[in-house]
């Protein structure tokens, strides 16, 4: 990877569906530093991942936490925050999907030039650097992303100026869980004494959209393998924000929230802003909890809205909606159990002890979460530990990994420690190519095509296997061409969540790509065998044929976030 050779700081940079952040690094400096001065002059490690466009919903005015609703007046018309957009790339049903007043893709896109601003600002602050040639950029995602989100990411991050063409290699993708183990395994395993070669260890990245797992094994070298798939589910903390819009809905009756929503967004986007403040941040599961929603303050323009029984029952309360220990604890719990699910399906799939689980991300910071997952695991797992700084520790572990790609990584002072960190990783889909065979009595009639054969998948991976990084795995059998006079052959390669397919065109089925390699000497005729192989390496895949009679390679790289 020559192109390394140029790196002088690395960013991590954790997009999250709620917060953002970044930590940068320069190498010759050796520290990690996490971004904390935000617009608004806020100092946290995070900012809110908001936008707010003008008029023509064209232009972003403000972002980060001066771009959230303020305090609702009725006197004036106020813009309407655009939020949430990143959960339109995961695999929601549309029903959840949220549905921003301006496309997600370009919101996605004006949020990273945003930040991309401030990154550029932070890190060009030495002389000479220049942020094209010199920085190298690891954006995050949830471990569950499709092929096809992780493309529109890299599709994004490209049109915000991140990036000088749209498959620069200065652009690195990693999984949210993957850069929380490097973090922990750098920061946290030593303190828990558990820096030795062969321990077991869980991180459970606690977000606002997505819940993303992943179980891993310090090996010799400080090198972390896979030990189980990753999982995640889209169960973050936003989505206990839709179990009170839910409840206000029961409250209130639909009608009355619909026309909040459809004509005064931003009163109902303050009137969550203040559940969360109030209510959802707050809860430690204490029977004495209590919040007072008060309507008349947060969102006045619902009450023209409110009719019947529930008008003249509210007015009796002047407007205020106390929500009880019971109501919020029923706000939490559908949200909680589908986080305590994902825990415990990934400690019944690993074959060993888990020595330590450690939350992190914004969610983990919900006291009432770390108290169920306590009760629940605690006599399963010894140490369950928020690290210092969780929210931080996605960035901060995106950094260390961008700092394993340099070549001159020997200037960071743990150079042994965070080269080539990720050994291992346990694959999520099914791949393989499409095949032709000689059509037979058994495979069904309709398949059957005019020069009789039949296409069938022919598996090269399969999900739930462990692969080394940069392993080539090699198809089981040399494939020859169906014609004797062919003088190409294209592989289609697929890949499936299934662990099992018989055709491409099943269910789930994607396509990954094309590989199209020349077959010269057609005087051979079908005695030219082929073999073919994929290798998994960081974040992409690399394609590989051989012509085993000439010996020519031809090979082609899909990164992980292309679609082909």
């Amino acid at each position: 990877m020559s192109w390394t050779r140029d790196i002088r700081v690395v960013v991590g940079l954790d997009f999250g569906t709620t917060y953002s952040g970044f930590t940068y690094c320069y190498i010759s400096k050796k520290d990690l530093c996490t971004h904390d001065v935000w617009p608004g002059d806020m100092a946290e490690l995070k900012t809110h991942t908001v936008l707010l466009y003008d008029d023509e919903l064209d232009k972003v005015e403000l972002w980060g936490k001066p771009a959230l609703s303020k305090r609702p007046n009725r006197r004036r018309r106020e813009n309407v925050p655009v939020k949430l957009f990143k959960l339109c790339l995961g695999n929601l049903k549309e029903s959840l999907k949220p549905k921003p007043i301006v496309e997600y893709k370009k919101a996605i896109t004006d949020y990273l030039r945003e930040i991309g601003k401030l990154i550029k600002k932070v890190v060009t602050a030495l002389p000479g650097i220049d942020f094209s040639e010199h920085v190298l950029l690891v954006l995050t995602v949830p471990a569950e992303y499709s092929d096809k989100a992780k493309a529109t990411m890299r599709e994004c991050a490209y049109k915000a100026d991140l990036i000088i063409n749209q498959f620069s290699e200065k652009l690195q993708f990693t999984t949210e869980p993957e850069a929380a183990a490097v973090y922990c395994m750098e920061n946290i395993l030593k303190e828990h004494s558990l820096d030795v070669s062969g321990t077991n260890f869980m991180i459970v990245d606690c977000g606002g959209g997505t819940v993303d797992l992943t179980t891993r094994q310090l090996l010799e070298g400080n090198q972390l393998g896979e030990i189980t798939e990753r999982a995640g589910d889209y169960c973050g903390s936003t989505f206990i924000e839709d179990e009170f819009i839910k409840y206000l809905r029961d409250k209130l009756g639909n009608n009355a929230i619909d026309l909040l929503e459809q004509n005064h967004y931003g009163q109902m986007q303050y009137m969550i802003q203040k559940f969360c403040a109030n209510a959802k941040e707050p809860f430690t599961g204490n029977s004495k909890f209590h919040y007072d929603l008060d309507l008349e303050e947060v969102s006045p323009a619902l009450l023209q809205y409110v009719t019947g029984d529930i008008k003249e029952s509210l007015e009796e309360a002047e407007w205020c909606i106390r929500l009880d220990y019971e109501t919020i604890k029923l706000m939490f719990d559908p949200v909680v159990e589908r986080v305590l699910r994902l825990i415990r399906v990934q400690l019944d799939n690993s074959r060993e002890k888990c020595s330590a689980m450690f939350l992190v991300g914004g969610f983990s910071q919900s006291k009432y979460l770390r108290k169920r997952i306590k009760q629940k695991f605690q006599e399963h797992v010894d140490i369950i530990s928020v690290p210092s700084n969780p929210i931080a520790a996605i960035s901060r572990g995106a950094a260390i990994y961008g700092i394993s790609f340099n070549n001159n990584a020997e200037n960071y002072s743990n150079v042994d420690e965070i080269r080539c960190i990720i050994s291992s990783r346990v694959l999520k889909f099914t791949y393989g190519i499409e095949v032709g065979s000689v059509w037979t009595e058994d495979d069904p009639e309709e398949r059957r095509t005019f020069d009789g054969y039949i296409e069938k998948f022919k598996c090269v991976a399969k999900r739930g296997t462990s692969v080394l990084i940069d392993e080539d795995i090699i198809i089981d059998r040399p494939l020859y061409p169906r014609y004797s006079s062919q003088t190409s052959v294209d592989f289609d390669i697929y890949y499936t969540r299934e662990f099992d397919a018989e055709f491409c065109d099943d269910p789930g089925m994607e396509l990954l790509g094309k590989l199209k390699i020349d077959l010269p000497d057609p005087k051979l005729g079908h005695n030219r065998p082929l073999i073919f192989g994929l290798k998994f390496g960081r974040m992409e895949i690399t394609a590989t044929a051989k012509n085993d009679t000439n010996g020519q390679n031809y090979q082609m790289i899909f990164d992980i976030e292309t679609e082909n």
